[in-house]
């Protein structure tokens, strides 16, 4: 075989081998692309659907309080707030300060905002100041242009029309702490808020309600693009206190007159709490829209206790208003009103004698007697 016949053949068994693996290189692709495109159609149409429909919460509006005769005691009024979003502004710092010369906001509160944005995605809205005043909503909106990405929401805000009066017996609402959100997705909407003490709190999950949904179509970045169905959610429940507020009004207003004191008026017949005070008070709308430091330090570092709902976590002496329980105990045991006792003016127990704080005797005493005189 010539040296020409040689490579000949060496060069057709290469552009064999090239061309077969080619080939295989070729089937494997189609084959591929068969697998993708037909075997798993349903399974990529789904993720396809899931990537430009999504589903958004709706925070439900909170469940009302009323006292006995249906008077609302804690409501829910418009509220006005202004928001940041983050990927429409170059600066956050700057537009939080800018924000800072048209309202109030103190520089920790600055802080607080640039380090919540990190919780949620660029897109989202971050509240940076609720319950504006309509004036206060007129300065934002004129200021716009040097404000960008902030603008102007309305959703509902929770209102206690006795303010003070209520404080301790109803609780107030605030945003959840980071431990008590959990698995539930109606805690992680911005700006929503839970019971944290008082009734708000007893009873927070019939008064939250049930969240609504929208259906939204976005892109692939996630960003809103249209709305295609809404669905509102349920209120929550009406929840009818035993409260008489004329009454709980007159007793806050007797303590008022004390530095500290505690009162309450119950129903003897069934036990109904009618009135529950506890002095000095607070507003509760202040913790829905957010303590400054120098309040927070003011409630906490006050001696009277004023965050302390002195009805149920004082500890102080009976007194005589345990005299009621002893002659319930003595009326119970089968001791009439009418059975007497003779006060020497001491009681000996052992070797031990306690003497009566009226050293010459009380004499013989009656039931009535005993509790006029004890």
């Amino acid at each position: 075989m010539t040296q020409p016949q040689v490579i000949q053949r060496t060069f057709n068994r290469r552009v064999a081998l090239l061309a077969g693996g080619k080939a295989v290189l070729l089937t494997a692709l189609v084959g591929r692309m068969y697998y993708l495109q037909v075997m798993e159609t349903e399974r990529y149409r789904l993720m396809a659907e899931q990537n430009r429909v999504n589903l958004r919460l709706l925070p439900p509006l909170r469940g009302k309080i009323v006292d006995r005769f249906g008077l609302p005691i804690a409501d829910n009024d418009p509220n006005y707030r202004v928001v940041v979003v983050p990927e429409q502004t170059a600066d956050m710092r700057a537009t939080l300060k800018a924000l800072a010369r048209v309202l109030p906001i103190e520089p920790d509160e600055i802080e607080r905002i640039l380090r919540e944005r990190y919780r949620y995605r660029s897109f989202v809205p971050i509240p940076v100041r609720e319950n504006l005043t309509w004036d206060q909503v007129s300065r934002v909106e004129i200021n716009s242009p040097d404000l960008p990405g902030a603008s102007i929401e309305v959703d509902q805000s929770r209102s206690y029309p006795f303010g003070a009066s209520t404080a301790h017996v109803l609780g107030y609402v605030g945003p959840p702490a980071e431990n008590e959100v959990g698995d539930d997705p109606l805690l992680q909407i911005p700006g929503f808020r839970i019971g944290k003490s008082g009734l708000e709190k007893v009873y927070d999950s019939q008064l939250r309600g049930t969240a609504g949904t929208s259906e939204i179509e976005v892109n692939a970045l996630g960003r809103v693009i249209r709305e295609l169905d809404r669905r509102e959610g349920n209120a929550g429940v009406e929840l009818v206190s035993t409260l008489d507020i004329g009454l709980q009004q007159f007793v806050q207003q007797r303590l008022a007159e004390q530095q500290s004191g505690s009162a309450v008026v119950l129903d003897c017949i069934n036990g109904d709490v009618l009135a529950l005070g506890s002095t000095p008070s607070f507003d509760p709308a202040a913790f829905n829209r957010g303590l400054s430091g120098a309040e927070w330090q003011n409630l906490s570092n006050d001696t009277a206790h004023p965050l302390t709902n002195k009805t149920i976590t004082g500890q102080y002496p009976p007194g005589s208003t345990f005299k009621t329980m002893t002659m319930l105990a003595a009326l119970d045991a089968g001791i009439e009103p009418s059975h007497t006792v003779f006060c020497p003016g001491f009681v000996t127990l052992g070797s031990v004698s306690f003497h009566c704080w009226r050293h010459q005797r009380h004499g013989t005493l009656d039931m009535l007697g005993g509790i006029k005189n004890s």
